[in-house]
């Protein structure tokens, strides 16, 4: 009986992970990061060494997924406001590196021979560094959020953006072509205007109702389906009239940073997001040409020394003059002096109009990747210089130099309970962020002028997004027992720091979080009851002290109570209920013994 065959890509598939469970904790055990051990892989596997892959541009056009996804996630990351907030850096910091190290690596181009067009893609080409490359780095250590990753973001998004007249210019440069006319080029501004304009008015008034009223159904799987859609209708769109998909993802993504939803995107959206880089990476170093590196490797070597010390010295450069510390500066020029995936396609663009031959555009790609591996390998120095200086006792604020985050607090559940709870600590200064499962909430509380997102508290990926392993302290003032059970396991798993203080709803759930070892909990109704005893004894008329003085008693008795009830169960202490407070005289407060 004949096998029936396997599906397509089946064999690809086992190859490709095989190789990256092989490659990538190697690499991490040796320092240098998972994008490391993924290249090494694709070299290994492709087809300029052990051949058991052909050609990686079919695995490269669906892997590119990966980038636009985590250009998305960066956006959520992102509100309008803050990216105002860092237009000095996009326009300013990212326009002078990129004309910059693109007009010098021109001129040492024309200095050693090459023709004015060749040296001009290339400089240019080189010029740019690799948002998947540098924000992985940034992510895996950490270091996103931080002075320096910021101004380093702000840098690879201009150089996203840079790609776009990169590759207008290839098209005027190519030989045999006419001039575009006047009406060519106001027809293609209008179609790019369209498209931003589409995704902008999408982005700001449509999808938050749609998200709202698929949150309604509670099924997950159209959620992340519709999250995908969000991410790749937005690049699709962008693509359509000549920008960059990456670019249009990450538009969307910043247009949906205030949504209520951002949280839950984003931790739908990243388990494809790693996937797909980690087979981009592989791709890029399926292309790795060992023969032509073993050929060449002089001038390979001497391209990749040019490219990363100008581009580096460029970029130090640049940050401090722009403000930033010497630290800042150092470890922006260590992570992003390579060159950048958009290389390879401003060079094939070049190829096919004429105006590099391809082993030069091999040679050029060859130099794109072999920066990328070596730039890890610098990261890792700076870090090995800054320990060093340390264990000497050297404050060397030119090494290192970290900003202490603001204690932050999240926020499970914005009922009644935890609205007013947030109100205590944002009247403190405090930031919050709050998740709730229940869009109704959601909207009211927004309109009440919270900030809400939308989220479930027993999904480790969600809290995660939310920034628990950022906070300080989680608040946990949901009213489902078993959901807050859950979640408090996750958290002391996940992130075992974070404070958890708890609404507990009953005397029950009171003993259960405090077995959980949770770090406070209060019973709501224990609370409000005490409230309402005082106010009807005072409504009797009794004392203000003799008030207290019961008050006291009472708690004091019930904590007892609670812990004969934690070893002994549910009905043991009943002897300490209804029992009459003996009132203090004043001999018996002189006859206390002194402390």
């Amino acid at each position: 009986m004949a096998s029936e065959a396997a599906p397509p890509f089946f064999a690809e598939s086992i190859v490709f992970l095989a190789a990256t469970v092989v490659a990538v904790p190697i690499a991490k055990r040796l320092g240098l990061g998972s994008v490391v051990g993924y290249l090494a892989a694709g070299a290994a596997i492709g087809p300029h060494g052990l051949q058991l892959l052909g050609s990686g541009e079919d695995v490269l056009h669906v892997a590119e997924l990966g980038v636009v996804l985590l250009l998305f996630v960066i956006g959520l990351e992102l509100d309008p406001q803050k990216l105002w907030r860092m237009k000095r850096d996009i326009f300013g910091l990212g326009s002078a590196q990129v004309m910059l190290t693109g007009l010098t690596l021109l001129g040492v181009g024309l200095i050693s021979g090459v023709s004015f067009s060749t040296s001009l893609v290339a400089g240019f080409g080189l010029a740019l560094s690799s948002t998947a490359f540098a924000l992985q780095i940034l992510q895996e250590r950490g270091q996103l959020s931080s002075s320096y990753g910021q101004r380093a973001f702000g840098i690879l998004l201009m150089q996203d953006i840079a790609i776009v007249p990169l590759l207008a210019m290839v098209a005027i440069l190519a030989p045999g072509e006419g001039p575009s006319t006047a009406a060519q080029i106001f027809r293609e501004i209008i179609l790019v205007l369209a498209a931003v304009a589409a995704v902008i008015l999408t982005g700001r008034y449509l999808i938050s109702p749609i998200f709202l009223f698929l949150a309604a159904s509670r099924a997950r799987e159209v959620m992340l389906t519709a999250a995908l859609l969000v991410a790749l209708g937005s690049a699709g769109i962008m693509h359509t009239v000549g920008l960059s998909m990456a670019l249009g993802a990450f538009l969307a993504g910043v247009l949906l940073a205030e949504s209520s939803f951002r949280h839950t995107l984003e931790a739908d959206i990243e388990p494809f997001r790693s996937l797909l880089m980690g087979l981009f990476f592989v791709a890029v170093g399926m292309s790795l040409d060992v023969y032509l590196v073993m050929e060449n490797w002089v001038i390979l070597a001497v391209g990749v020394l040019l490219v990363m010390g100008i581009k580096g010295l460029f970029l130090w450069g640049l940050s401090r003059g722009t403000g930033s510390p010497n630290s800042d500066a150092m470890r922006i020029a260590v992570t992003l002096p390579q060159g950048g995936e958009f290389a390879f396609v401003l060079f094939t663009a070049a190829v096919s109009n004429a105006l590099l031959d391809y082993q030069t555009a091999n040679l050029l790609n060859a130099i794109v990747i072999l920066t990328m591996l070596l730039t890890p390998v610098a990261c890792l120095g700076l870090d090995k210089l800054a320990a060093r200086a340390k264990a000497k006792g050297v404050e060397n604020p030119s090494i290192e130099t970290f900003e202490e985050a603001t204690p932050t607090v999240l926020v499970v559940g914005f009922g009644r309970f935890g609205m007013v709870a947030a109100q205590i600590l944002t009247s403190e200064g405090l930031e919050i962020t709050a998740i709730d499962n229940r869009p109704d909430r959601i909207d009211y509380a927004r309109k009440q002028g919270y900030k809400v997102y939308y989220g479930d508290a027993t999904r480790a990926d969600v809290l995660s997004a939310a920034g628990a392993g950022k906070a300080a302290l989680i608040a946990m003032c949901i009213e489902n027992d078993k959901v807050m059970g859950k979640a408090i396991d996750l958290i002391r798993k996940d992130f075992p720091e974070v404070l958890i203080f708890c609404r507990a709803t009953d005397r029950a759930h009171a003993l259960d979080l405090t077995k959980r070892g949770v770090d406070f909990q209060i019973r709501e109704t224990f609370e409000s009851s005490v409230v309402f005893g005082r106010a009807a004894l005072e409504a009797l008329g009794t004392p203000l002290d003799r008030i207290d003085q019961i008050e006291e008693d009472v708690r004091h008795r019930d904590e007892e109570r609670l812990a004969m009830q934690l070893t002994e169960g549910m009905y043991a202490g009943m002897d300490r209920l209804h029992k009459v407070t003996p009132r203090k005289t004043v001999s018996d407060e002189h006859d206390e013994p002194a402390e």
